[in-house]
């Protein structure tokens, strides 16, 4: 039996974690300085809401599609395209904001072209993860890109916030040479990024109908997306009224990058203790990210912006655990061959809803309060919590250690 090489000594894989923290964290900089320049520019958190819709609508309407596009063409022009594709859109917001001609609808544009160069580039990292890392390490793997974002929520905001508090420019041109960087990382990669397959004449829907009919049919991943649709409505709109709450109480970009990187470090903190939670099952380790959700009634009580900060934290204790667990699941379930449309088909159904997340924040603390706001997203998770709580499928999963092999059925989950 070969021995592993240490993830340590991978070369291909530390290339893609390394390009892809930069361009993490570029992305997590310019995710606090949109709205922050959007309630600069409008004074409108309905604007700004509508800003983050922007940023999120992609997923909805391409992430089948880019699924598509990844498993049957070079996966890794396709990610570089999509990586120019986003300097090229952030450049001309930078061009913009530095020769004081920006509009409201130009941030608009860059936002949703960023959100889209974001799912074309998303639908190719799932085959790399599966190319550069043996089955063996799935679960390791998984676990350090968990712990890789942990650390992206946990600087980026802060960061973000006080490179907004430089020049409102600063954070996007952190954002577009974290793009540049990830390109040259997949310049540098040597492993195919899919196996070697013959050219299919099955026409583009079918392909894409075909991911999400694994979907479906695997019990546990049908649940568990429908779960996290609804977990993610929720996590986009409670930050977004962290951010609009924090501006309206006159704190400083630095201050509200600060509550936001709270979120980032309490999911650091779940990431680092992944040792101990992953002794777990995967029922428990699921559910107990979404009934965490409880934590934000404290905010319904004392409506201060710090205490929702401090309550959603707590919650992203567990994000990290639950993403790993369910990533390592599909990874390891799923053929080559669906690599790209599996998570593209589960990312969709996820992010369904989810640009109404900020939308509805927005809205709902313009027109009303952001208790009212917080109080529809609670009842939104406690949904999940029950359902999962109820289904048999999350009970009969195996832990990630037993799952199939990549070319079984996803059957036995239910």
């Amino acid at each position: 039996m070969t021995e592993l090489v240490p993830l340590r000594r991978n070369r291909d894989f530390m290339l893609f974690q390394t390009g892809q923290l930069l361009s993490a964290v570029g992305t997590a900089v310019a995710s606090l300085a949109y709205p922050l320049l959007t309630l600069q520019l409008t004074h409108s958190p309905a604007k700004t809401g509508l800003v983050s819709f922007a940023q999120f609508l992609p997923v909805v309407l391409f992430a089948l599609a880019a699924g598509v596009l990844a498993d049957r063409h070079d996966r890794k022009r396709l990610m570089i395209a999509a990586d120019v594709g986003r300097v090229l859109a952030v450049g001309s917001l930078v061009v913009a904001i530095a020769t004081h001609r920006l509009t409201y609808p130009h941030i608009l544009l860059v936002a949703f072209i960023e959100g889209t160069g974001g799912v074309l580039f998303g639908a190719g990292r799932s085959g790399v993860f599966k190319s550069v890392v043996p089955a063996q390490q799935f679960a390791t793997a998984a676990s350090l890109e968990e712990g890789r974002m942990s650390v992206v929520r946990l600087a980026g905001p802060s960061l973000g916030g006080v490179l907004y508090g430089v020049g409102r420019v600063v954070p996007f041109v952190a954002d577009l040479a974290s793009y540049a960087f990830s390109t040259v990382s997949l310049l540098l990669m040597r492993t195919p990024f899919q196996e070697q397959r013959e050219r299919t004449e099955t026409h583009a829907v079918a392909e894409a109908i075909e991911g999400l009919r694994f979907v479906w049919h695997n019990a546990f991943l049908r649940l568990t997306t429908l779960m996290l649709m609804l977990g993610n409505i929720s996590a986009a709109g409670v930050q977004l009224a962290i951010v609009v709450l924090a501006k309206q109480h006159g704190l400083s970009s630095a201050a509200i990058g600060g509550l936001v990187a709270l979120v980032g470090a309490a999911t650091l903190v779940g990431a680092t203790a992944s040792t101990l939670i992953r002794r777990l099952t995967p029922r428990v380790i699921l559910l107990s990210e979404f009934w965490a959700v409880l934590a934000l009634v404290s905010f319904l009580i004392w409506p201060s912006v710090y205490v929702l900060a401090g309550a959603f934290a707590f919650q992203a204790f567990f994000f990290a655990n639950t993403d790993a667990a369910l990533r390592t699941y599909w990874y390891s379930v799923t053929p080559d061959r669906l690599i790209g449309r599996v998570p593209s088909a589960m990312g969709n159904v996820m992010v369904l809803a989810l640009p109404l997340g900020p939308l509805l924040a927005g809205l709902l603390i313009e027109h009303w309060s952001a208790r009212a706001a917080v109080a529809i997203f609670v009842s939104l998770v406690l949904v999940a919590a029950v359902a999962g709580t109820l289904s048999r499928s999350t009970r009969e999963v195996p832990v990630p250690d037993d799952a199939a092999t990549p070319s079984a059925s996803p059957a036995r989950a239910g």
